[in-house]
């Protein structure tokens, strides 16, 4: 039973972290989207290239492109800035 609620607490909190970062990127002005793309091209060698090559931005849904930087930024301990930077680089291609 411990379990089980372990696992509805992560769900939860991470779908919650999902939205947020979805709901951010409706906000945001086209110099802030260009911004967060150049810091995630310079950040993406820094976190992701250490163990995954590039790969094509439609490979993915952005959906699950929201998912994916919130598993990884759990297992590559990714502040939050780094993170919203890496995914708006990922989304927009490469």
């Amino acid at each position: 039973m411990k379990k089980q609620v372990a696992a509805f607490l992560l769900m939860t909190a991470t779908l919650g972290s999902v939205g947020g970062l979805a709901r951010a990127d409706q906000q945001m002005t086209p110099a802030e989207h260009r911004r967060l793309f150049l810091k995630g091209a310079e950040l993406w060698p820094v976190y992701c290239n250490q163990c995954h090559n590039a790969r094509p931005p439609s490979e993915k849904a952005p959906v699950e492109w929201n998912a994916i930087i919130m598993h990884m930024r759990t297992l590559g301990n990714i502040p939050p800035d780094d993170a919203q930077a890496l995914l708006e680089y990922l989304k927009s291609g490469h």
